[in-house]
């Protein structure tokens, strides 16, 4: 059986910038699930990760809520050709 080919994950600027915005120590949280969450199946709808139903800034057509009570939240586009991930910031 093959191995799933991994999604690059690709952060624009604006995104980098609200990173700044949240106090370090939960840093490695969301690089945490970010990674495990996004990096095999970005398309597989879970109980944390649906598509949006309403346009999104920025193009995003998912969303990841993860942490302490669900208190983060990613959103994101997916590029099938690419293999790519783009995570946009979440306004």
């Amino acid at each position: 059986m093959a191995r799933k080919q991994p999604y690059d994950l690709s952060y624009d600027q604006a995104t980098k910038k609200h990173l700044l915005a949240i106090d370090a120590k939960w840093h490695s949280l969301i690089r945490d699930a970010v990674e495990e969450q996004l990096h095999f199946e970005p398309g597989k709808e879970t109980r944390n990760r649906k598509p949006l139903r309403q346009p999104a800034p920025f193009e995003a057509t998912w969303k990841l809520r993860f942490g302490p009570d669900n208190c983060f939240r990613v959103l994101y586009g997916i590029d099938q050709e690419r293999r790519e991930v783009q995570i946009t910031p979440s306004v």
